[in-house]
């Protein structure tokens, strides 16, 4: 971050030299004085104007530098809502100031779509039994989808939407899982959660030691989707839920006339109809709280956790997932995924 720091003495020689070792990151300074407030930007093409309009290299940057700068305010504007007006504005590097406006994060809306405050759990202890013999030395997780693993493929996207906090609940073949993280992923260190014995969808979140925010993301590890995260939490957020669950359209066609019975009386007919369901995606977002209701060292399965909630009056709600979903349960779903993502 404090590679994109320059005091505002420098000189604007020496805000182009380190301007140009900026590459290939957003080429923008971040002006501070003495006491390291922000007073203001300088870019390439700032510095560039500024010597075509008379500017002498040897002038200070707070000379040239924009004193009229965007920011977010830590505590005040500082959520994913501004941060997508920024994204409209087209800012690449948005710096979060506190309140005596010392920087103290730098948003690269470049490499990353928003930064959103929740933690990941994704659950990779199964067996994946149904899709024997790819699995009977390989942990499904690491099976490859194009030239990554399955699970490497979830975790890229979660880091793309900011989130630093990441686990990863093993089981079957831990060891290689554990390996396979061993080294920080684009450069997030992941997690690795032992599950003493199999504990179901989600009782294996118990075992994971802290949470940073208060709203989690509890997923499976073989999942394929391009689920958008950001519209996943603000529909979170705008329902105020105490838990969202990511579902798919799935719809059962029945070829034939269904007859509408009262007992052996026929009260009606359809022709050939068309049932629409929601079916579970197995991605949920779940305020921090609600996972005290897990029992501890318990198989538990996240349909328990959303039954639970109901019968005790919370809000459980649905988002709508429109986007790629693929369950890589069976040989058939994982040569699709194999298949799409040569696509994409």
């Amino acid at each position: 971050m404090k590679n994109h720091f320059i005091n505002k003495d420098k000189s604007l020689l020496e805000a182009l030299s380190q301007i140009n070792g900026l590459a290939p990151e957003p080429l923008v300074l971040f002006v501070i004085d003495d006491d390291g407030r922000m007073v203001g930007t300088l870019t390439d093409g700032d510095s560039r104007r500024a010597l075509i309009a008379g500017a002498s290299v040897a002038d200070k940057a707070e000379k040239v530098m924009h004193r009229n700068f965007n920011y977010l305010r830590e505590g005040e504007n500082y959520d994913v809502k501004h941060l997508q007006e920024q994204k409209k504005l087209k800012m690449r590097l948005v710096p979060i100031l506190d309140k005596d406006n010392r920087i103290i994060d730098i948003i690269n809306l470049e490499k990353y779509v928003t930064k959103l405050p929740i933690d990941a759990v994704l659950m990779a202890g199964g067996k994946g039994e149904r899709l024997r013999p790819l699995t009977e030395k390989t942990p499904k997780p690491l099976l490859p989808v194009g030239d990554k693993a399955i699970i490497d493929h979830n975790i890229d996207r979660l880091i793309s939407y900011g989130i630093k906090h990441i686990s990863v609940t093993v089981n079957y073949l831990k060891e290689q899982i554990e390996a396979h993280y061993q080294e920080p992923r684009n450069g997030i260190s992941i997690q690795i959660v032992r599950e003493p014995n199999f504990l179901g969808t989600i009782g294996s979140v118990k075992f994971v030691e802290h949470f940073y925010n208060d709203t989690v993301l509890v997923m499976n590890s073989d999942l394929f989707t391009n689920i958008d995260y950001e519209d996943f939490f603000l529909h979170f957020q705008q329902h105020n839920a105490e838990m969202s669950v990511a579902a798919v359209p799935y719809n059962v066609s029945i070829p034939y006339g269904i007859l509408d019975l009262d007992g052996r009386n026929i009260k009606g007919l359809l022709e050939k109809p068309q049932f629409n369901y929601y079916a579970n995606a197995g991605i949920y977002l779940i305020k921090r709280r609600a996972l005290d209701e897990i029992p501890n060292g318990c198989f538990y399965n996240s349909t328990d956790l959303v039954e639970k909630l109901v019968s005790e009056g919370k809000s459980v709600i649905r988002y709508p997932l429109n986007g790629t979903w693929i369950d890589i349960g069976n040989p058939q779903e994982y040569q699709k995924a194999c298949d799409l993502v040569k696509h994409l």
